[in-house]
């Protein structure tokens, strides 16, 4: 197995489904466009006792008109997300999924908080109805690893199979989980990313009791803004995002149309607040760090940083202070963006989608931008390709994604 842990890791296939776009050629316009996809939340009513108003919701979508109907009614809809997700990215693949030994192909695909609306759901059940009236599927419908497992038995992946659940660091998690299985031999191919469904009454009203969203209830498309002196949290949103990860000569072997290559990540942990950031970034810096030393490159080589940058006050401050001290000088030549400007945060399937905005950024030459970033916070003294997309073609780029509990993750892409 180790002789095999130096195998060339690739992506062939994207798959997202967003509250801006229902597929990756929508979502990736919609971002160059500074589109936004944050509105007032209908998924359930709200009062004046509500403080945030407003998510990134996933509108004209039935899951019905895309799934199996036997299934819809056994998933949790993040599950119903992730499926869909995984289903672009298997075709976008070309993998031949009927043929092939199975044992050799698995799935990492993650979720922060899992099937929430099914536990608000059956908990009311219960308090109202008593249990003789719980559903038999509500533990399948609820569970993290749902989506990977409802995954794995629709594409026959018989290998590895995982679902890692690390708050807004998930979907980077997953994606370096699968490099290590595809680098070190275990695994051939593997869908990763991660699944998201937590606009619901217990996960808004949750974080709006921490402080952590944004309440700018009047203009819901200007509240996401990250770097911006303005910005008062995240807007809590939806959406799934799935990618193919696969050895380099596999894909070569069959064909596929390779998009880019992982090179490396870092992973570290902040072992200070549950919640809150280091506020040096130190934890932030040091996933970097890793990541440029896994992936054998220059600091100096990064061209672009899709940044995790969720708009709170303390998480964009902690970020930028470790880029800059990390980079040092050659923090003020690569360019930040940051996508959650157009998104808001999906949480667990954040790192999908970001590292799919990474990867089309490598391949077109092009960085999507930080839109409502109207004024610069004092000291945000980088380019955070503000307002407008920004060509420019780079070679190498990482992805953030930090989560509570103090989880790191930076994923280091480069284009092929």
């Amino acid at each position: 197995m180790s002789e095999k842990f130096n195998r060339r890791v690739v992506i062939t296939g994207l798959g997202a489904l967003t509250n801006i776009g229902q597929n990756v050629s929508d979502t990736w316009s919609a971002l160059l466009a500074g589109k936004s996809g944050i509105g007032q939340i209908t998924a359930f009513e709200q009062d004046e006792r509500w403080v945030t108003t407003i998510a990134g919701e996933i509108h004209d979508w039935d899951p019905a008109d895309h799934l199996d109907r036997s299934l819809v009614k056994r998933m949790d809809r993040f599950s119903q997300l992730g499926v869909f997700a995984a289903r672009e990215a298997m075709i976008h693949s070309g993998l031949d999924w009927e043929n092939g030994d199975p044992y050799r192909r698995g799935v990492s695909i993650g979720s922060g908080v899992g099937g929430i609306a099914t536990i608000e759901q059956f908990a009311n059940i219960l308090h109202e109805r008593g249990p003789r009236r719980m559903s038999p599927f509500t533990v399948p419908r609820l569970m993290v690893n749902a989506c990977a497992g409802n995954v794995s038995i629709e594409y026959n992946l018989r290998g590895v199979n995982s679902a890692v659940a690390t708050a807004c660091a998930t979907g980077g998690h997953a994606i370096a989980e699968a490099f290590t299985f595809v680098s070190s031999g275990m695994a051939d191919f593997v869908l990763a990313g991660g699944a998201e469904a937590a606009v619901t009454p217990v996960c808004v009203a949750s974080f709006a009791a921490m402080k952590a969203l944004s309440t700018r209830n009047d203009e819901p498309t200007k509240a996401s803004r990250p770097f911006d002196k303005d910005r008062d949290g995240f807007v809590l949103s939806e959406g799934a995002a799935v990618l193919a990860v696969e050895e380099y000569e596999h894909a070569k072997a069959r064909g596929a149309d390779i998009l880019a290559e992982v090179v490396g990540f870092g992973i570290t942990g902040d072992a200070g607040h549950i919640a809150a950031p280091d506020s040096e970034g130190t934890g932030a810096k040091a996933a970097m760090k890793t990541a440029l030393a896994h992936a054998g490159i220059d600091s100096s080589q990064i061209g672009y940083i899709n940044a995790h940058g969720t708009s709170t006050p303390l998480g964009d401050a902690a970020e930028v202070a470790a880029v800059k001290s990390l980079f040092g000088e050659h923090a003020y030549k690569l360019a930040m963006s940051s996508t959650k400007s157009c998104t808001g945060h999906m949480l667990g399937a954040a790192g999908g989608i970001e590292s799919i905005a990474v990867i089309l950024a490598l391949k077109n030459g092009v960085l999507p931008p930080t839109i409502n970033l109207d004024n610069v916070d004092e000291g945000f003294d980088l380019d955070f390709v503000a307002n407008e997309p920004q060509e420019r073609p780079i070679e190498y780029a990482l992805n953030n994604s930090f989560g509570f509990g103090g989880h790191n993750v930076s994923l280091a892409f480069k284009k092929i």
